[in-house]
Order: C-alpha cells, then sequence, then structure tokens
C-alpha cells in the first residue's frame, strides 16, 4: 500500500487515538517557534491540521501541503476565519519528491512536520525547501527521534479489523538532516529533543530542528 494510501486510512482515527509521537511534536512546534517572526509559512505534512491552526493564529498566509487528500479534509474542517480573519490558507495535495510549485522564494517559514521519515532522498526535498524560502528564512523540523526508529518504533495505526499497520519509513540519521539542509545553504540554529513526561532518562521520543537560510 502506497503511503497515501495508509494515511488516507488512517485520517479518520488519526485525531483520536492515542498518539504520543503526534502530540508531542505538537508541543515541539510550538516550543521551538514560540519567538520566531514568521508571516508566510509553506507547512509540508499539514495532516490533520493540528500546526496549521496554530500557524493561523500568527501567519498572514499559509500553503498548507500533504500527500493526504483524506487529512487535508478534516485540516480544512479545522479552520475558522474567526480565529485570524487576515489570514490567507490554501490547501494543496501533493506529493513532495516531485518539482514544487508553491513558489521560489516567497516563504519565510517551511516546516515539516513528522513526515520525512516516509522520504527515501532528503536532498532533494532540502533543495525545494531553501528554493522556497526568502533570504533568512526559516526550516522547522520535527520528526520522530532516530533513537527510537533504532528501536524498532514506526507510523503505525489499527485498521477496521484491528490490525496494526505499519506506514513505510526510511531511517535518516541526525547527521542526515544536518548534511541534507547545508548542501542546500540552511544552517543548523536550533536542535532539541522532547522526551515522554519529560523523563530525560530515557530514549526522546521527537527530534527538533530549525535552519535558517544564509
Amino acid at each position: 500500500m502506497s503511503t497515501q494510501s495508509h494515511y488516507d486510512h488512517w485520517s479518520a482515527q488519526y485525531d483520536t487515538n492515542d498518539n504520543k509521537t503526534r502530540d508531542l511534536e505538537a508541543v515541539a512546534v510550538r516550543k521551538m517557534l514560540a519567538s520566531a517572526p514568521f508571516a508566510e509559512v509553506l507547512e509540508i505534512g499539514a495532516g490533520t491540521g493540528k500546526n496549521t491552526v496554530w500557524y493561523q493564529q500568527r501567519a498572514q498566509k499559509i500553503v498548507a501541503v500533504d500527500l493526504s487528500g483524506e487529512m487535508l479534509a478534516l485540516a480544512q474542517a479545522k479552520i475558522t476565519v474567526a480565529a485570524n480573519p487576515e489570514c490567507a490558507i490554501e490547501f494543496i495535495q501533493a506529493d513532495i519528491t516531485q518539482p514544487w510549485t508553491f513558489g521560489q522564494e516567497c516563504f519565510d517559514l517551511v516546516s515539516f512536520s513528522l513526515m520525512l521519515e516516509h522520504i527515501e532522498h532528503l536532498e532533494p526535498v532540502f533543495a525545494e525547501a531553501s528554493r522556497a524560502l526568502k533570504h533568512g528564512g526559516h526550516v522547522y523540523l520535527g520528526e520522530l527521534h532516530p533513537f527510537k526508529q533504532y528501536l524498532g518504533s514506526k507510523a503505525k495505526y489499527l485498521n477496521e479489523a484491528g490490525e496494526e499497520v505499519v506506514v513505510n519509513c526510511h531511517l535518516h540519521h541526525v547527521s542526515d538532516f544536518v548534511q541534507a539542509a547545508q548542501a542546500h545553504g540552511l544552517a543548523l540554529v536550533d536542535l532539541q529533543e522532547y522526551f515522554d513526561d519529560d523523563d530525560r532518562d530515557n530514549v526522546p521520543r521527537i527530534l527538533g530542528m530549525v535552519f535558517q537560510k544564509r
């Protein structure tokens, strides 16, 4: 089954199932970008909109992209104009391994949330992200920590029959993210690790990184 089909199937229960990774990444993005200035956001891996609704409170423009049309439909349903009537939001279903049509040097923030594990080759994606960014703009990524992947953790859900289904995943080390970003003019400016129940004696669940285009 393709990654798109997996997330189309998962969408109906994505927001209601227990999901520590989903919930902790939402904490990570809000903490890491709390003081970052941004007006125009390209959100890659928008999913069901858990971060879109937060970006809407601060941005003037959001382009929310996801591979799954079913996930995007749920995200769109969460958006209320009253939250920020000055913020324009566009939802686009797209495969980011193909050339992007979302504009060049148009955004001051490009974000990736829990989706780069589904991408085999990072460099082309970071190349597109760099092209989409204004000079001085930032890239945020929040991913399942590779330490978790070393122990066998992968994105997974229960199907209609109650069977566990694992989504197609690729392992990327911390250095892989850094090197792919640096190859396209993106310098690491922040790196944080997030732990279940803030227990730093355990393996971290979420890797958060922020890069800047220089």
